[in-house]
């Protein structure tokens, strides 16, 4: 079958499409024929190795060679012990664990995946699993009169969390680059900030909830922007950003009344489902940019890595 691999870490330019063996399912893991597999911040910097926690199971190179963990497509075959799926069934899922979706075919334990409903294509089913569990968890406090802030909301996750609080009833404030604030307001954000001209830590009314999809600034700038009572979660970012929120940025949010942590997202079908049912029901769109193909891999990672992306961005191994 082929796939992208790499055996470095560094930018897109080490990837390259080969021919490798077709992967089996060991006990209670799916093989799946994938139809879509879309982009995660995630993949970039698997590919790139930074933040440092990226390198986990891999310091000085990549434990796995194919990156691509949100999957979509048909079961192929089944290892022993699964019972939830049978060939021919249509599924979709977060692979964070194996990875492995740029490519033709992909392994994945059972407990990753879900049924696909009928009414999304693989390609939109293939957007939800990491980017809507991390936004609904994300956006868990947002409600009627609340003000809530999204860094990096022009992204995958940004453009689910900016629609999610707004069904909640809340002001939303997104934060991006000035090539995405149309698109952000074209999701319903009620303010738009391009973070290269502001700094939404300044100058602005403070916020009940901030996400923050690229963690990168001081705690104190993160608490001086939340109201009292207010909470602060990052899903992303530096590591030493995620460290000092860790350990400065809680200290210093319990002296003021103020919650600042890290979002641990859960992962699995009971955590993405309910995004998925939102998106089916048409309460929440999915917003694509692009679709590549299989050989173009490396430029669809350079389109989400360098900012450049508006949502989603997919890969069609076939």
């Amino acid at each position: 079958m082929k796939a992208v691999v790499y055996e470095r870490y560094g930018r897109p330019d080490v990837l390259r499409v080969e021919d490798v063996p077709m992967p089996s399912p060991a006990a209670g893991q799916v093989l799946v024929k994938v139809a879509a597999t879309s982009i995660n911040l995630s993949d970039w910097e698997g590919l790139s190795g930074s933040p440092f926690y990226a390198r986990l199971g891999g310091v000085r190179a990549p434990r796995r060679s194919i990156l691509g963990s949100d999957i979509a497509g048909w079961v192929e075959a089944v290892g022993t012990g699964v019972t939830r799926f049978q060939p021919g069934d249509e599924v979709y899922g977060d692979n964070l664990q194996l990875k492995g979706g740029f490519a033709q075919y992909a392994v994945a334990p059972e407990s990753a995946l879900a049924i696909k409903p009928a009414a999304l294509t693989f390609a939109e089913a293939s957007t939800i699993p990491q980017a809507g569990a991390i936004a609904v968890q994300g956006m868990a406090g947002a409600a009627e009169g609340r003000r809530v802030l999204i860094n990096g909301a022009g992204g995958g996750t940004g453009s689910f969390a900016i629609q999610v609080a707004k069904r909640l009833g809340a002001h939303v404030t997104g934060v991006d680059n000035g090539h995405k604030l149309e698109f952000m307001r074209s999701l319903g954000a009620d303010a738009v900030i391009d973070y290269r001209r502001d700094d939404f830590t300044r100058e602005h009314e403070p916020y009940d909830l901030i996400l923050d999809l690229v963690a990168h600034r001081s705690v104190f700038a993160y608490r001086r922007a939340l109201a009292p009572g207010g909470r602060y979660r990052c899903a992303g970012g530096s590591v030493r950003a995620l460290l000092r929120v860790l350990t400065i940025g809680a200290a210093a949010g319990r002296v003021t009344g103020r919650r600042l942590g890290v979002l641990v997202v859960r992962e699995g079908p009971p955590h993405f489902e309910p995004m998925t049912r939102l998106c089916v029901a048409g309460d929440v769109s999915i917003r694509i940019d692009r679709t590549f193909e299989l050989d173009q891999v490396p430029d669809a990672l350079a389109h989400v890595g360098e900012g450049r992306a508006l949502g989603k961005v997919v890969v069609t191994p076939h």
